[in-house]
């Protein structure tokens, strides 16, 4: 058996930023920072910890631990340390309107691929992500009998979490997988 990790990075690290926000008080809870824009700016996400959090210390394990999110500036080393960290990474650029597009279908796209191309029997897919977006991929992957875990904060998606497999929340590891 293998484990396949998709994690949409900015989804993850935002709303990090905001649950830290809720613990150290600078928000009444997860809704007031996103409302208010409150996040804690102090708090980093660490990409080694995340992966043994999510598919442990044994590497062989995983089949595939890929890392989605935006291209950063030139000068910026936050991808090598997340591919130090055992992830595969994919960037794109962002819109004109400095919007990100392109993460969520490109994390169904090869979840997808992978599960119909490349997975054996027994594997277990894992979602690093709470949107909403991603309920028909999972729903079609486990009626067609895959494992589809999800891996976020405690507000994800509420129809996200009853589509899943397995839900299991971050919130109770925020210091665990920080820097």
């Amino acid at each position: 058996m293998a484990d396949w990790i998709y994690v949409d990075n900015s989804n993850v690290f935002i709303e990090g930023k905001r649950v830290s926000a809720v613990k150290k008080g600078l928000a009444l809870d997860v809704y007031d920072a996103m409302e208010n824009r409150i996040v804690d700016n102090e708090w980093r996400l660490s990409f080694g910890k995340l992966y043994n959090f999510v598919a442990g210390t044994d590497k062989a394990q995983t089949a595939r631990a890929m890392l989605f999110g935006s291209r950063p500036p030139e000068n910026d080393a936050i991808w090598e340390i997340a591919r130090d960290a055992g992830f595969e990474v994919v960037t794109h650029d962002r819109n004109r309107a400095n919007k990100e597009k392109k993460i969520d279908t490109g994390i169904v796209a090869a979840l997808t691929r992978d599960a119909y191309r490349n997975a054996s029997d027994g594997d277990t897919f894992t979602l690093v992500s709470g949107d909403g977006d991603y309920v028909p991929a999972v729903e079609q992957l486990i009626s067609d009998g895959f494992v589809v875990d999800v891996v976020f904060w405690e507000h994800a998606s509420k129809e996200l979490v009853d589509a899943c497999s397995r839900f299991t929340s971050l919130n109770p590891h925020l210091n665990l997988i920080c820097t």
